[in-house]
């Protein structure tokens, strides 16, 4: 692990695994981070300051002021100062508290504060874990960008056995590590063409037909490889995203356009992923005036339209294609078809089915298919689920 000269401020919450944040502080310290702590007063009840001031080197801060002399402890400046805000453990109430924006503590406050990456490890028993309000709740503060340490299965304070118990403080700090890990320019000299967004199909000069896509997967993974150092050409349809830095956007309305722009762009790319979610069928002869209301009903012929990631898997020879598949049923054998259909080298599912996944949402929940198997990954903000996908398109180009 290497943490030399990053500043963690590690927040602890009253859970009976609070005795875990002492061999945390200490796996930080190891690695070259300097730890400053934060208690919430109920922490103080598990595991006591003395402890986390001996490990970390520094005074304990859990009130907002000293008592002794009034001096004030700036949440600000604490927020401030962090290069990550981890908080392990943390319990249902705390998670309540920071989806809702409530600050009766020092360690909510300078949450609501914090300018750097923040990251929570839960802790709690696993009804308490599983009952709605907290999965909503971290469904919450995952769209809001709080990177989540997945607690895990084992036996609980309760004697009970199940999800929900907190992570192992090495798995902890190695996340943390990787949170912080500056990205290099592993895509240098590589060009993807990335699809994103709805398009439109006319049935007149005023109504159209369109689906719900908000373009923000497609715009997060657009940037994450620009991030690494690709040129990126985004093809978008109609979304009110601006586009991601270091990313050349090229604007289209309709199924046939997204078609001519993508696979010109394709022409001179290494590879291309296609998380658009594009019209199956548009209107056969769109009306050139508005159709008005009658009396009868009024009946549409519908034309399929070109399909863009079948022209793409065609002609793609050695370069790469990623798939998206959005399903309600048969999710994984519908998008293993498409995989082979379409020729894609790995295809990244959504079901509708689970919770904070899909469209117009901040967070998803997919899975990584090739035909070698299937990766689940938990729910997590899509500016994470870019990383992820980003991270397989390296493997993918490293094994060629």
């Amino acid at each position: 692990m290497e943490l030399e000269g990053r500043r963690i401020l590690l927040g602890i919450t009253g859970s009976i695994a609070a005795y875990k944040a002492a061999p945390l502080c200490r796996l930080l310290k190891t690695a070259g981070a300097d730890v400053r702590v934060v208690m919430t007063p109920l922490a103080k009840q598990f595991i006591t300051p003395l402890t986390m001031a001996t490990l970390s080197k520094h005074p304990i801060l859990v009130e907002f002021f000293d008592p002794e002399n009034g001096a004030w402890n700036s949440h600000i400046s604490l927020g401030e100062w962090a290069d990550c805000l981890l908080i392990a453990p943390a319990t249902a109430n705390t998670l309540a508290k920071m989806a809702a924006g409530i600050a009766d503590n020092l360690l909510l406050t300078t949450y609501l504060s914090a300018r750097c990456p923040v990251a929570i490890a839960p802790a709690m028993d696993l009804d308490m874990y599983a009952h709605p309000a907290t999965q909503q709740n971290l469904r919450t503060l995952a769209g809001r960008g709080v990177h989540l340490i997945d607690p895990e299965e084992g036996e609980l304070a309760s004697g009970l056995t199940g999800k929900g118990r907190m992570a192992d403080p090495e798995r902890i700090a190695a996340f943390v590590e990787e949170l912080l890990r500056e990205k290099k320019k592993t895509l240098s000299g590589k060009r993807f063409v990335v699809t994103a967004g709805a398009t439109i199909e006319p049935i007149d000069p005023v109504r159209f037909i369109s689906n719900h896509s908000s373009g923000k997967m497609g715009y997060a993974i657009a940037g994450e490889l620009a991030r690494r150092g690709a040129e990126v050409t985004l093809v978008s349809g109609r979304t009110a995203l601006p586009a991601p830095l270091d990313v050349r956007r090229v604007d289209v309305l309709s199924a046939a356009e997204m078609y001519d722009a993508a696979t010109a762009a394709f022409d001179r790319a290494d590879g291309a992923v296609m998380c658009a979610a594009v019209a199956d069928y548009t209107p056969a002869e769109p009306a050139d005036r508005k159709l008005k209301k009658g009396d009868s009903d009024l009946r549409i012929v519908l034309r399929r339209t070109r399909d863009i990631a079948a022209a793409l898997g065609a002609r793609k020879g050695d370069r790469l294609l990623v798939g998206f598949a959005l399903e309600t049923d048969h999710e994984a054998d519908n998008a293993r078809a498409k995989l082979e259909k379409k020729n894609f080298d790995f295809i990244v599912l959504n079901s509708l089915r689970d919770a904070g996944a899909g469209f117009r949402g901040d967070t998803n929940k997919v899975s990584l298919i090739d035909r070698a198997g299937r990766t689940d990954l938990p729910l997590m903000s899509k500016t994470e689920v870019a990383a992820r996908i980003a991270d397989r398109i390296e493997e993918e180009l490293a094994a060629r």
